[in-house]
């Protein structure tokens, strides 16, 4: 019990929990990394379809975690900008630096395309879509991006 209390009190007590935090939470290392382009007919291997699919060591990944706007075909010209917008940034952050790819709920989705989180330094690169406003948090279903 008093070896409890000294580490309870080594740590600051229940006000201050970072330091326990600190010592359980370490970010997964980041080990995947390419030189990416965008896809052609020809290209199908590390290379950015959309702003949420691409294609890495011969594999069609779908992010997971969050929905951008479609390209193929785009419903409206906004639509259509601001998915390039959110392809560009998508190729941007992955030819940034290395990452990891974290399976989900699901291996793969209707489509035969493997379901992954991107992240580095175990944070979203989804996030950073979202944070520009090029992506949504998927929550299951598609939202136009035309109104």
């Amino acid at each position: 019990m008093i070896i409890a209390a000294g580490g309870w009190l080594a740590f600051g007590g229940a006000g201050d929990l970072s330091g326990v935090l600190a010592l359980t939470y370490m970010p997964p290392t980041d080990t995947s990394a390419a030189a990416f382009s965008f896809c052609s007919d020809s290209t199908r291997k590390n290379c950015v379809v959309d702003g949420d699919t691409f294609w890495f060591k011969g594999e069609k990944i779908r992010i997971a975690d969050i929905d951008t706007p479609e390209l193929s075909p785009p419903r409206c010209e906004a639509e259509r900008i601001k998915g390039e917008a959110a392809k560009a940034h998508l190729l941007a952050l992955l030819n940034a630096g290395k990452f990891s790819l974290s399976a989900g709920w699901s291996d793969e989705d209707k489509y035969g395309r493997k379901l992954r989180t991107v992240t580095r330094g175990g944070r979203s690169l989804g996030d950073s879509l979202i944070d520009e406003g090029l992506a949504r948090r998927w929550d299951g279903a598609r939202h136009g991006w035309c109104g």
